[in-house]
């Protein structure tokens, strides 16, 4: 009786594991242990301006905490992160409790290993980002890849410290050059096959004549 008790429960153990690691972990259930910041100077105050502005973001322990908090952290990655009302009419930047699920941080701003001291990157805004409002978290994962505790420069309710992107609107003065560039090709492709359909028009002529 006792071994089916043990082989049971341990039954219970292994698919509870493959079910975090299956449906992914929740947020609620982090620890906010990580200090995040985030500066950036930009001529339009908190307008930045994406591939443009730069960004830089410090995040590492918080040092109030009891020692051996950070035991389980191995690597660290920082994203951008929309504010709620960049979240709206947008659900496809929904945000879940399930990590697995949650949209709310889609882009990667960096990854390092773990380090408890405070660490800085500086961060251009990559040109593919889209215009809103954001803020900057960090999660910290365990060897295995799964999230254990986070950080953010913003407060539960994502008000405060926040600042905005202006995507790229128009066409790229790259692309203006090529354009350019093609449209004078095309025009001299199109004199050189006329004036080749002429000299061969004048030559058939003097054929017909001789």
């Amino acid at each position: 009786m006792a071994s089916r008790v043990g082989i049971l429960l341990a039954s219970v153990f292994v698919l509870s594991c493959l079910a975090e690691t299956s449906y992914g972990v929740l947020f609620s259930s982090l620890k906010q242990s990580l200090v995040v910041t985030a500066t950036h100077v930009a001529a339009n105050g908190t307008l930045l301006k994406a591939g443009e502005d730069k960004i830089s973001v410090t995040w590492g322990l918080n040092q109030s905490l009891p020692a051996g908090t950070d035991s389980a952290y191995k690597t660290v990655k920082v994203k951008l992160c929309y504010t709620p009302v960049s979240q709206v009419d947008c659900p496809w930047r929904k945000t879940v409790d399930n990590l697995v699920k949650d949209k709310t941080c889609q882009k990667k701003i960096v990854a390092r290993p773990y380090n408890a001291s405070m660490e800085t990157f500086e961060w251009t805004v990559e040109r593919d980002v889209p215009t809103g409002t954001y803020y900057v978290r960090a999660y910290a994962f365990d060897a295995e890849g799964v999230e254990v505790a986070y950080g953010q420069n913003t407060g539960p309710k994502k008000d405060s410290n926040l600042f905005e992107v202006q995507s790229i609107t128009g066409r790229h003065v790259t692309m203006d050059i090529v354009s350019v560039c093609f449209s004078v090709f095309s025009i001299l492709s199109l004199a050189g096959f006329f004036i080749a359909e002429k000299t061969r028009a004048k030559s058939s002529k003097r054929n017909v004549g001789n």
